[in-house]
């Protein structure tokens, strides 16, 4: 009968990723599984006495001592957000393979687990910059080949007013937007397989009619089937990732505001722009979190902290403020003399 427990780890990693590829998660998502599970096991390879290859390393070498050895070395070059997104890799790997009955237990605990830090928000830089980038894309551009200006301020507005990860928007169908007239929604297919309602005001609902209306003509009826994917890309194919982003840099440099995207944002930065206009008009992080579907409440926190970060700002920049400045520092000097 064969023993699992006699499997290479390449070949247990492997099967864990197989199993993983059942949930889903996206190509993206699998390759950082891949690369966090390599990398370590090669640094445990190296360290074996002699050193071996992974196809002959056995799970049995990965003792919580040998963890902590690979774990320290990994983690000498890398951001402590890559150590953990590495240490939570490794976790559910050995989690499964004490389900597997492969391993009788999980050494991770035995490893310090580095705290991620909350990423920053990154919404676009300046007041009227989102209302700058839709008027600028609502225009038709005849220097484009093939100009469709309802689908492209549909893909802006359903991530500048609801709020939607880049996969979040290549999930949805026809329909995701539901409801009566006056409570519409979008129903959203979230992260981590948590699904979410965001409810969508008239305006919105109207261009997305609009948008529908642009692709009916170009289509033809059929291709506003339910099921279809909502958004097309110019040949009526299903947007995919890479097109996506194309199209939202594309927006960006056709409204001339390239500078205002906060560097590694792209799409994220309209919905960082979403949550952090919540902030300001002083929405709770309850309500951010399940309007962006977050998973923990200190993520939505980030939004209002910031927020109140900048009214602090404001404050201090009010010229009253520097006036009792001067008086202060004037006070002192007297004082002291």
């Amino acid at each position: 009968m064969h023993d699992k427990r006699d499997e290479s780890v390449a070949t247990l990693i492997e099967e864990f990723l197989t199993a993983r590829a059942t949930r889903k998660p996206s190509p993206r998502t699998l390759a950082a599984y891949r690369r966090d599970l390599l990398t370590v096991a090669l640094l445990v390879a190296e360290d074996a006495t002699p050193p071996l290859p992974l196809d002959t390393l056995s799970i049995t070498a990965f003792s919580p001592r040998v963890m902590r050895a690979a774990f320290a070395r990994f983690a000498a070059p890398r951001a402590a957000a890559s150590v953990h997104r590495a240490w939570s890799t490794w976790n559910s790997f050995f989690t499964f393979l004490v389900a597997e009955g492969v391993v009788p237990g999980n050494p991770m605990p035995a490893v310090g687990r580095p705290r991620a830090p909350l990423p920053q928000p990154k919404p676009l830089r300046g007041e009227d910059t989102p209302e700058e980038l839709l008027a600028a894309v609502a225009r038709e551009d005849h220097r484009q080949r093939d100009p469709w200006p309802e689908r492209d301020v549909a893909v802006l507005t359903l991530a500048l007013c609801a709020g939607l990860r880049l996969s979040e928007l290549l999930a949805l169908r026809v329909s995701s937007v539901t409801g009566r007239a006056g409570e519409r929604r979008v129903d959203v297919a979230g992260k981590g397989g948590r699904p979410r309602v965001v409810p969508i005001e008239d305006d919105l609902d109207r261009l997305l009619a609009t948008y529908l209306d642009s692709r009916a003509r170009r289509f033809g009826a059929r291709s506003l089937r339910p099921g279809s994917a909502l958004l097309l890309d110019r040949r009526g194919e299903p947007l995919r990732r890479g097109g996506l982003q194309y199209l939202v840099d594309s927006c960006y440099r056709r409204a001339g505001i390239v500078d205002r995207v906060p560097s590694g944002a792209r799409l994220h930065a309209l919905r960082h722009t979403f949550a952090t206009r919540l902030a300001e008009d002083g929405a709770s992080a309850a309500e951010i979190m399940r309007l962006l579907g977050h998973a923990s409440l200190a993520s939505s926190q980030t939004y209002i902290e910031v927020t109140a970060g900048q009214q602090r700002a404001a404050v201090r920049s009010n010229r009253t403020n520097r006036t009792l400045a001067a008086l202060v520092a004037g006070r002192g000097s007297a004082e002291q003399g």
